[in-house]
């Protein structure tokens, strides 16, 4: 098997592997911040004022998790392309690919970054990490966000239409062997 022909697949799993090592590393910071100051149980905070700004924490906790997934799953759509069907990524389709990554990858974990730092922020939470005490609740900080969170979407959504027409194109192509 030619190894340039898994490029593709590569970044894709690879890129995978670091969000998650990133969700993960997040995840020990809160259960490690949780250990250490026991006067507050975050999670049960966090559950008891999910009407409010706290619901943008976990919404962005659970859809990274769907990012993370999404970006291991899109690798396993460029293996079948350039493995299976021996479709080479070049030239515009190569363009398209780098669009597709970079969006998923910026685009995507950027909104679900922010979505969980303004639930964060705007729970109060954030301050026991900065000042070692819960903060007030402050619903108008959310509308800081707003505008990050759109253009980090928008990015992820341009990735995944750019990554939707390259499909598209390769698997219309014929492939190398014909």
């Amino acid at each position: 098997m030619e190894t340039s022909r898994i490029k593709w697949i590569d970044r894709f799993i690879i890129s995978a592997i670091i969000q998650g090592g990133i969700i993960t590393v997040m995840s020990f910071v809160i259960v490690g911040f949780q250990a250490t100051h026991t006067e507050i149980n975050l999670i049960q905070y966090l559950s008891n004022t999910f009407e409010g700004t706290a619901k943008w924490f976990f919404i962005g906790i659970i859809f990274y998790l769907i990012i993370v997934v999404a970006i291991a799953v899109t690798g396993l759509f460029y293996n079948h392309l350039e493995i299976n069907l021996k479709r080479k990524f070049s030239g515009g389709l190569k363009a398209l690919a780098w669009i597709h990554l970079i969006g998923m990858n910026v685009g995507g974990a950027g909104a679900m970054l922010h979505m969980i730092f303004a639930g964060l922020a705007g729970t109060g939470v954030l301050s026991l990490f900065t000042e070692g005490k819960l903060g007030k609740q402050n619903l108008a900080i959310m509308d800081s966000f707003i505008e990050p969170i759109g253009a980090f979407i928008g990015l992820l959504g341009i990735g995944v239409i750019c990554g939707g027409i390259g499909f598209v194109i390769a698997y219309r192509r014929k492939s190398e062997s014909n």
